[in-house]
């Protein structure tokens, strides 16, 4: 553990996502004496994200998705941890939080608010009870609030949006016993993860189990339908729904950064490799910050960022690298599992036969830069990782 020649300076955490509570673990296993003060818009729960689109398969309710409580979380990590908080400003200048009439003063600052969904649509008001977004643990109560009091169990959900959320509550959910439609302006399922014949193969095996795929369509209006939604597409067809989820992306929440006058991107705050802002006091971490000029929204860099930054915040100035992690996808109908390469690639070499096939990404001498797989070709994921470039060196 680090021995300081003074106390160190209060650290302050927005954010009790994985990566602010990640973060608050690595400071503490390293300085159990700091204090350490996480904010958190909601509930403060700690869970984990990722597992909210296979709780159906797993029959994991909201509650039994909870690790800890707040207070649990308070106790275990000796933090303070204030939840149902919203900063409203950073005075960067006296280091100080807004937060309604209350200021918070900080030493150091971690954003880790991570990314909010993308809303293309306007939803007249009395859709909003049957149009769902699920970001967290709250969005995710209130989804299986809904879908737990349907008759049967067996709704009608019209998912849109075909990247991985989609795909991978598609899947959940029709494991689950409920009817999908699926709805994407591409033309076949997970197109930043998947070249085209693979992401055929996932259509394919999708379509042959009972989900409905609506590809290189568009939802142009919502009706209400009494007790449900009628969704026009763009093409005239019509479509019935019990209840709708939107997944049509995320973007970094980067709104209270841009505030303070921090340099952002649409790509999210702009730190170094030490995830350092353009403030020397403040850091980014997780799904709102671009490192380097890189935003991975996945768990093992985000595990990755948290464990350096604890390191520099306890006196250890480290940089980050991401090593060659691949994605691996929940559809268990088809498994999938991908390595998406930084730049688009000189070629896809595709081997395979029927719904097993393995894409690799190359430049134009050969060399591997990404790779996507699905069947039983995902066992070659560590394999192609071992000889894939570290995604941030």
């Amino acid at each position: 553990m680090r021995q300081f020649d003074h106390a160190p300076a209060p650290l302050t955490i927005i954010g009790t996502g994985m990566a602010g509570l990640g973060l608050a673990r690595a400071v503490r296993s390293r300085d159990n004496e700091r204090p350490i003060t996480l904010i958190s818009a909601d509930s403060g729960d700690e869970y984990t994200k990722p597992l909210l689109s296979s709780a159906f398969i797993k029959q994991q309710t909201a509650q039994t998705l909870v690790m800890r409580d707040a207070v649990g979380v308070a106790e275990s990590l000796q933090v303070r941890v204030r939840t149902h908080t919203a900063v409203e400003a950073i005075d960067t200048a006296s280091r100080q939080l807004q937060m309604g009439a209350e200021t918070l003063s900080y030493g150091q600052l971690v954003l880790a608010t991570g990314a909010e969904p993308r809303q293309p649509f306007d939803v007249e008001s009395s859709l909003h009870a049957r149009i769902f977004q699920v970001n967290d643990l709250d969005d995710y109560r209130r989804l299986r609030s809904v879908l737990d009091r349907h008759p049967e169990r067996q709704a009608r959900i019209a998912i849109i949006g075909a990247g991985l959320v989609g795909c991978e509550f598609a899947n959940d959910l029709h494991a689950g016993g409920h009817r999908i439609a699926l709805i994407a302006p591409e033309a076949t399922p997970l197109p930043r993860l998947l070249p085209s014949p693979l992401g055929r193969a996932l259509g394919e095996t999708f379509a042959e189990a009972g989900i409905r795929g609506y590809f290189e369509r568009q939802v142009a209006a919502f009706h209400d339908a009494g007790k449900g939604v009628t969704l026009v597409l763009n093409d005239g067809e019509l479509l019935e729904a019990d209840l709708v989820l939107v997944a049509t992306g995320l973007r970094p929440r980067t709104a209270l950064a841009e505030a303070a006058g921090l340099k952002v991107s649409p790509a999210g705050i702009l730190t170094d490799r030490r995830l350092a802002t353009s403030d020397p006091n403040i850091f980014a971490l997780g799904d709102v910050a671009c490192v380097d000029g890189l935003n991975a929204m996945y768990v093992q860099p985000l595990q990755a960022s948290a464990k350096a930054l604890a390191a520099t915040l306890t006196g250890i100035p480290t940089d980050v690298s991401y090593g060659a992690w691949p994605i691996v996808v929940k559809t268990t109908l088809l498994p999938v599992a991908a390595l998406p390469p930084r730049e688009p690639p000189h070629r896809w070499r595709i081997e395979g036969a029927g719904r097993d096939f393995s894409a690799l990404a190359e430049d134009d001498v050969g060399r591997l830069l990404g790779f996507a797989l699905t069947g039983r070709c995902v066992r070659r994921k560590v394999e192609l990782a071992r000889a894939a470039p570290s995604l941030l060196g």
